[in-house]
């Protein structure tokens, strides 16, 4: 939600009746912060009377952002008619809905978004790691590094970072390959999984002491008779897409800086094939 003009944040009076400060969104909602500590009671009186003051604007969804040290006003938000929209680290986040109709509000981020790396070098070996932590402890199974993109952080971006951090090798990010989409993954939310292909820029591995029980550069045709990799579709399909790429008999998507309105990212696209159209 953007905001379209700011306020204060301490209460403000409108004909006699002090009403919550608030920012209008570009969907005909408001948005308050609040930002001292209020008795529970005066803070119920504030939202009920506020609440009547944007449904006679027509306004629609309410959004109330709690700093960490007032997360005690939540509850009284929520007898209210407030829900939990999402929490990070310094804020909680609640919302409301005016109109008498089913809402339209935007859920909660839905999905996370992960990469796995094949880098490979020009001995046809794949770099590979072991993990110390996580579900293949201790199985002997070696495994394209792998990881999850931080927030705002580009796919390409992370691929190469998660590479570096965890084998010490350094890479330039070449193409996305395929990805996997996934339900109830992590927390209940979805996830996103992207199979980047990686240039190496050095040989040279230091394997992370934390995540990291070995790493090393193993030969692409040993790495795929891996039972772990034969009894695994999404793998076999991972090592059939890899291999293709390898040999020059498939193309992925490549990232292209664009902008849009307000916004700036990048868009990945097979330019191969959109450039032999022009």
């Amino acid at each position: 939600m953007s905001a379209s003009s700011s306020s204060s944040t301490d209460p403000m009076a409108n004909g006699g009746v002090t009403l919550l400060p608030v920012v209008e969104d570009k969907y005909g909602g408001v948005m308050t912060e609040m930002s001292r500590p209020m008795d529970p009671s005066a803070f119920s009186a504030l939202l009920r009377s506020s609440l009547s003051n944007w449904t006679l604007q027509g306004k629609k969804g309410v959004w109330i952002k709690l700093p960490r040290q007032l997360i005690g006003l939540a509850e009284t938000a929520v007898k209210e008619g407030f829900w939990f929209h999402h929490a990070e680290e310094n804020y909680l986040m609640l919302v409301y809905w005016i109109p008498k109709q089913d809402h339209t509000l935007p859920s909660n981020a839905s999905h996370r978004v992960g990469i796995a790396a094949f880098v490979i070098n020009h001995k046809n070996e794949v770099l590979v790691v072991q993990e110390k932590t996580g579900r293949f402890k201790g199985q002997g199974i070696w495994k394209f590094p792998t990881g999850v993109v931080n927030e705002g952080e580009y796919i390409h971006d992370g691929s190469v970072r998660e590479v570096k951090e965890e084998t010490g090798v350094d890479t330039e990010f070449v193409q996305v390959l395929a990805f996997r989409q996934t339900h109830k993954a992590f927390f209940e939310k979805s996830d996103l999984f992207f199979v980047c292909m990686l240039k190496p820029l050095s040989l040279e591995i230091n394997a992370q002491e934390t995540e990291i029980e070995a790493a090393q550069w193993m030969p692409w045709e040993e790495y795929k008779k891996q039972p772990f990799v034969q009894n695994h579709e999404l793998l076999r399909y991972m090592t059939d897409i890899c291999s293709a790429k390898a040999s020059g008999d498939y193309e992925g998507f490549t990232p292209l800086p664009v902008s849009a309105p307000d916004l700036h990212g990048n868009l990945y696209f097979n330019n191969r094939d959109l450039s032999s159209r022009h």
